[in-house]
C-alpha cells in the first residue's frame, strides 16, 4: 500500500467515535416554551401504559430510523408524534455535544423554542403529563448526585489463558454518577437530568 493512498483514506470522513455506525441512536429535543414572560424548560412523564420506563420524566425523543435524514430530523419526529406539535414550528436554537452512553448508544441533543398554545394535543399513548420548570430555577438550583460501582464480570467462556495475569487480571472499576433535581411533586434522574445538567452548565 502507499502513502498516498493511506492518507487518503484517512481524509475520508469518520464516524464521531468508534462505534457510532452500529450503535443504537437515539435523537431528543429539550423544549423551550414562555410562560408569563419567563422561559421554562418542558419535560414529559412518560405514560403509564409504555412497556419501557413508565412513569419516567423525559424529554421527546426516541431512536434515530433509517428514513430519518439526520439526528435533527428524528428529533423533531418524535417531538411531533408525542406531542403533537408542528415541526416547522419548533425554533431550533442549537445542540449540545452527543452523549456517548455506552458504546453501543448515543444521544443527540437539540435545544429548541415551541409555542405553548401547540401543547394541548399531545399523545396520551406515550404521555402522561407535561410540565414546565423555570429555567431561573434551574440555572440557581444545584442537582445532587449519588454514585453507583460499576465492576467488570467476564463470562466464564472468557479466554483469561490468552491475557496475562489470567484470571488474576485487574479489571478496571469505575462508578456512575446519577444526577437528581426535585422540583415540587417531581423527581428528574437518569438520562434526562445528566442533559439537563450539562445544558444548565453550557449556558450559565
Amino acid at each position: 500500500m502507499k502513502i498516498n493512498h493511506l492518507k487518503g483514506q484517512l481524509a475520508k470522513p469518520q464516524p464521531l467515535f468508534l462505534g457510532e455506525e452500529t450503535a443504537f441512536r437515539s435523537a431528543i429535543l429539550i423544549p423551550l416554551v414562555e410562560k408569563e414572560g419567563e422561559w421554562h424548560v418542558l419535560f414529559e412523564v412518560r405514560a403509564l401504559t409504555m412497556r419501557k420506563q413508565p412513569g419516567d420524566i423525559s424529554f421527546p425523543g426516541g431512536k434515530i430510523d433509517e428514513t430519518d435524514a439526520s439526528p435533527l430530523a428524528a428529533a423533531l419526529r418524535e417531538t411531533h408524534e408525542e406531542l403533537g406539535v408542528d415541526q416547522q414550528s419548533i425554533q431550533i436554537l442549537g445542540h449540545l455535544s452527543p452523549y456517548v452512553v455506552s458504546p453501543d448508544f448515543v444521544v443527540y441533543p437539540f435545544i429548541g423554542v415551541i409555542e405553548q398554545t401547540e401543547l394541548d394535543s399531545f399523545n396520551r399513548d406515550e404521555v402522561e403529563e407535561l410540565f414546565t420548570v423555570p429555567l431561573n430555577w434551574l440555572l440557581t438550583h444545584e442537582p445532587y448526585v449519588h454514585y453507583i460501582p460499576v465492576e467488570p464480570k467476564p463470562s466464564i467462556d472468557f479466554p483469561f489463558d490468552k491475557i496475562a495475569n489470567g484470571e488474576n487480571y485487574e479489571w478496571r472499576k469505575s462508578r456512575m454518577e446519577e444526577w437528581f433535581y426535585e422540583y415540587r411533586n417531581y423527581t428528574i434522574w437518569g438520562l434526562t437530568a445528566r442533559l439537563l445538567k450539562y445544558f444548565v452548565e453550557k449556558i450559565k
